[in-house]
């Protein structure tokens, strides 16, 4: 006997190639990608996803963001559309399949409907959000922050790479300021498919993370202010050293994520200093702190614990300290009833299935803050994410775009 749904599924070897193809666009140098946002490789990712829109029959709307906007019409012109998406760019060490997987299963959902004809009474809306990493442009996911009103566009125009470099003026080298204001598409809903990016699915041998929420997030960006000094002729007592500063911050961060277990994590993944010479003591450092929890109380009270403590051990050193919130967002409860959308199509499908709390942030997260919003998520190998030996297998990544098709048609209502 069939199972529900069994004749519902996409072409997994077309997705596949299809992620192989873009992955040729900003590769790295260990197998991955360096795709980041706002670079000549994202405007060529970018024009190959609307290569494939066109060809499968949709037409390609640009917000000001240059968030890509790919439409399927539906039966009712008068229906809100239901969004697919996730984000072309990478991290500097990126693997192949993070957000990239979301978007490029989005469009293999509208491919599938072609070739299944499969009608739905609302149009689907395939998306690519702009610098949802934020690797380059603090804070992460900007364009869709921007969307929900969560930013201003002139806020988001005015952020700055390493090199000093203007998100708005880099939006616009490369060709992709739409016409579009941001935020004036309505929503029926969305939905956003993602690896894991950690190792709980793998480790049960599930197929499918239901994901029902997603974690709240501080990044705390901390520019600590020393003397600079030779390290080998300054005494120790008489130095005023901001990397000693910064190494015991890092490590009560540590202890305060600890302390606050379960279900908390804090670290330190991107370090300045300057001048940066092996023999000279840091006059000035800055680094991030990223902290997460579901839980805001916890959340809040890390925050809190650590600018105290940061402040102490600063004072205690001499050295001046600073500290600025770049990125946050709240813990978020996804839609019930697009979760429940979501679990009805894998059990339907026959995969295996689990509840899973997104450990880290993405569109989805400020998405739901306009429509009801949820996410599904595929295993990767070993957890491994933002890195070049980030892996997934052809199997998983089509076992979660059979659900996010089938979920996504019946959200959107098939027409017979």
């Amino acid at each position: 006997m069939t199972a529900p749904g069994e004749n519902m599924r996409v072409n997994g070897d077309r997705l596949w190639d299809s992620l192989m193809e873009m992955a040729k666009i900003g590769p790295g140098i260990a197998g991955g990608n360096n795709r980041q946002t706002l670079t000549d490789a994202d405007s060529e990712g970018r024009h190959l996803f609307q290569r494939w829109c066109e060809a499968s029959g949709m037409t390609m709307g640009t917000d000001r963001m240059g968030t890509m906007f790919a439409t399927r019409p539906g039966t009712d012109p008068d229906a809100l559309p239901v969004y697919v998406g996730s984000h072309l760019d990478t991290q500097p060490t990126g693997g192949k399949y993070d957000g990239v997987l979301g978007v490029l299963a989005g469009l293999e959902v509208v491919r599938s409907m072609n070739d299944l004809d499969i009608r739905t009474k609302h149009p689907i809306v395939v998306t690519n959000w702009t610098n949802e990493e934020g690797a380059r442009f603090a804070p992460a996911m900007l364009a869709s922050g921007v969307f929900a009103g969560v930013h201003t566009i002139e806020h988001a125009y005015s952020r700055k790479d390493p090199d000093g470099k203007l998100f708005g003026d880099e939006l616009n080298r490369i060709g992709w300021v739409g016409d579009e204001e941001v935020g004036t598409r309505k929503m029926h809903a969305y939905f956003e498919y993602h690896i894991e990016q950690g190792p709980i699915l793998e480790a049960e041998d599930k197929q499918i993370g239901v994901v029902t929420h997603c974690q709240g997030l501080w990044w705390l960006e901390f520019t600590l202010t020393g003397r600079e000094a030779h390290t080998g002729s300054t005494p120790m007592n008489l130095r005023v050293n901001a990397g000693l500063a910064m190494a015991r911050i890092m490590e009560m961060v540590q202890g305060v994520a600890m302390e606050n277990q379960p279900g908390c994590v804090g670290g330190v993944g991107q370090v300045f200093f300057s001048p940066n010479s092996r023999n000279v003591l840091p006059g000035k450092v800055v680094f991030t702190v990223d902290i997460r929890s579901p839980d805001q109380a916890k959340l809040d009270r890390m925050r809190a614990k650590i600018e105290a403590e940061a402040a102490n051990i600063c004072e205690a050193l001499g050295v001046g300290c600073s500290v600025e919130a770049v990125g946050h967002f709240d813990p978020v409860t996804f839609d019930p009833t697009l979760v429940s959308a979501v679990r009805k199509a894998a059990e339907d499908l026959g995969y295996s299935h689990m509840n899973i709390i997104s450990g880290a942030g993405h569109d989805a997260c400020w998405a739901s803050k306009v429509a009801p919003a949820t996410m599904i998520m595929c295993p990767c190998v070993g957890g491994l994410s933002h890195n070049e030996a980030e892996d997934i297998s052809k199997e998983w990544a089509t076992a979660g775009a059979d659900v996010l098709l089938r979920a996504v048609v019946e959200t959107a209502g098939i027409v017979e």
